[in-house]
């Protein structure tokens, strides 16, 4: 069962393909300290598209960046103005570049699993049962990122 922030983060996620023409999404999930999907960016011009890295990515139109930018601005204005002040997003955000149908299938597998991990999550209040080593895969993630990959978009319920 979604929170309200949970249902604005869910429809708001969903609404990113209307103000985004290029944009299409795959499998999502709204956890309840975070969501975990796919953004498809089509016709970007370039094959192998790498994202730049440089000071200047966040404002680049149309890209990741800012189409994840916009998301959060909107579900933050909307938690302002209806009672949830004290809402606030995890600084950044985790992005993996998909570059092969088995790992798009592994990434689907995950989101869509994800929910029944919740109990093992280190952020869920009642798990005393966190354990990188249930997942192989977000382990080594994990390890290279910190705790970036956790992603987390909301804390409240």
């Amino acid at each position: 069962m979604l929170s309200q922030i949970g249902e604005r983060t869910k429809e708001f996620w969903q609404e990113i393909p209307t103000h985004f023409e290029n944009v299409r999404l795959g499998v999502f999930v709204v956890m309840p300290n975070n969501i975990h999907g796919i953004i498809m960016i089509n016709n970007i011009g370039v094959q192998n598209f790498e994202p730049p890295q440089n000071r200047f990515q966040h404002i680049i139109p149309k890209s990741l960046g800012s189409i994840i930018r916009t998301y959060k601005s909107a579900l933050t204005s909307w938690c302002k103005n209806n009672g949830f002040a004290s809402f606030r997003w995890q600084r950044n955000y985790y992005e993996h570049i998909i570059r092969n149908e088995e790992e798009l299938n592994r990434i689907r597998e995950y989101i869509q699993n994800n929910p029944l991990k919740w109990e093992l999550d280190r952020e869920n209040p009642e798990s005393r049962n966190f354990n990188l080593e249930h997942d192989l895969y977000w382990k080594e993630v994990y390890e290279q990122n910190g705790r970036q990959f956790v992603s987390c978009l909301y804390r409240g319920r």
